[in-house]
């Protein structure tokens, strides 16, 4: 089975709409909890090259010449979320 690693940058590459954790858990029937793409994520937090270095192969085999890849690391609204320093 692909790493937490390999299915967090295979999920991001392949969906078109918002991602997170509890989606990729959701798709994986549970195998990939959400708790350990948390931990992957707060792993890997400032180390922002490891995680391009992995997927730039990746995206040069698919790249177009008019094509873009954009990211966004915002923080979705939550109804059920509490307010505090990081996310209001």
């Amino acid at each position: 089975m692909q790493t937490t690693l390999d299915l967090y940058t295979d999920y991001l590459l392949s969906s078109f709409g918002q991602t997170t954790a509890t989606g990729l858990s959701r798709l994986t029937d549970g195998a990939v909890g959400h708790d350990a793409v948390t931990d992957l994520l707060n792993r890997l937090q400032g180390d922002n090259r490891m995680l391009g270095q992995h997927v730039k192969p990746l995206i040069r085999q698919i790249q177009e010449p008019d094509g873009v890849l954009l990211t966004d690391d915002s923080i979705a609204h939550k109804p059920h979320s509490d307010e505090n320093g990081l996310a209001s």
